[in-house]
């Protein structure tokens, strides 16, 4: 059985080889060393362990991807091949319906789109696009984000692209440590379905909309596209590494992070704020409202 310091020692090490804020890593590593040798984790099961310990690295560095991770099912210590972690997830993502939960045409012609992950373009794209032809005709449009836990940048620039006129709108970038490169995200010039032009759009979020589901909201935000309604979102910008550290724990290590190129910074630790801030249970009523006067 793999022993509490057995864990932290894996887990800090892929910290601190692979944290996107190497400058952040001694800190981290002294401050949980230190709760480890005054005794904070005795006595704690290994699930038990895995909250405490995320806790404190949340206290250290309060960055929302940075945890310790229990999982029910034991986990094979060898490293996954790419191509079976590749066949597992387009299956889950495929089991998902790629993220969309529902797309519909409510009263007054106005559309609704429910929408729980972000699928990568290449598993997505079909879906997607299948939910934006079916929205087309539509005169206005809800997003709801509120369940969105998170997903791809990818799929997150393909879902962007449907809302802008050409291939000519800057997204995001993100840095990647372990190379030092910073990849550009625009929006796409080629489309499978309509874009969705001229139309108000508005955007649903709660404190558990996530990650992907963050970018999402963000980037319409800050480029003027939509109006976002509901609650501040949980604050989680950086796309993260998830490594086996025990047979039923993960460490997950953000090892890049999000550079917008309008404000400069991105969503990590603060979230995205709404336009008008509700509670998430009123935000589609509070939407309808707001977008029946808009187009009445």
């Amino acid at each position: 059985m793999t022993t509490h310091h057995e864990i932290l020692d894996a887990a800090l090490a892929r910290i601190t080889t692979g944290y996107v804020f190497p400058e952040q890593t001694a800190a981290i590593d002294a401050a949980i060393r230190h709760r480890l040798a005054e005794g904070a984790y005795q006595n704690l099961d290994v699930r038990e362990l895995c909250e405490r310990v995320t806790d404190d690295l949340q206290s250290v560095c309060p960055d929302k991807h940075l945890r310790l991770l229990w999982t029910e099912e034991p986990q094979s210590m060898d490293e996954e091949p790419e191509d079976v972690a590749r066949a597992r997830f387009a299956q889950y993502a495929r089991e998902s319906n790629y993220g969309v939960r529902r797309v519909e045409q409510l009263d007054d012609n106005i559309g609704y789109l429910d929408l729980r992950m972000i699928a990568p373009a290449d598993l997505g794209g079909p879906a997607i696009a299948a939910a934006m032809q079916l929205l087309a005709s539509t005169e206005a449009l809800v997003i709801d984000l509120r369940q969105c836990r998170g997903g791809s940048p990818e799929g997150v620039q393909l879902w962007c692209s449907y809302f802008f006129a050409d291939d000519g709108v800057h997204l995001n970038d993100i840095y990647e440590r372990a190379t030092g490169s910073t990849r550009q995200y625009w929006t796409l010039g080629h489309l499978a379905a309509p874009r969705y032009l001229d139309r108000p759009v508005t955007v649903l979020t709660s404190d558990l909309t996530f990650s992907g589901g963050e970018e999402l909201a963000y980037n319409l935000k800050v480029l003027g596209r939509a109006t976002l309604i509901g609650q501040t979102t949980r604050g989680g910008a950086h796309p993260t590494d998830r490594i086996p550290v025990a047979p039923h724990v993960t460490v997950t290590v953000p090892a890049a992070r999000s550079i917008n190129p309008v404000t400069g910074t991105n969503w990590e630790g603060v979230g995205v704020e709404p336009n008008v801030a509700i509670a998430a249970g009123d935000a589609l009523k509070a939407a309808l409202e707001d977008l029946r006067t808009r187009i009445g």
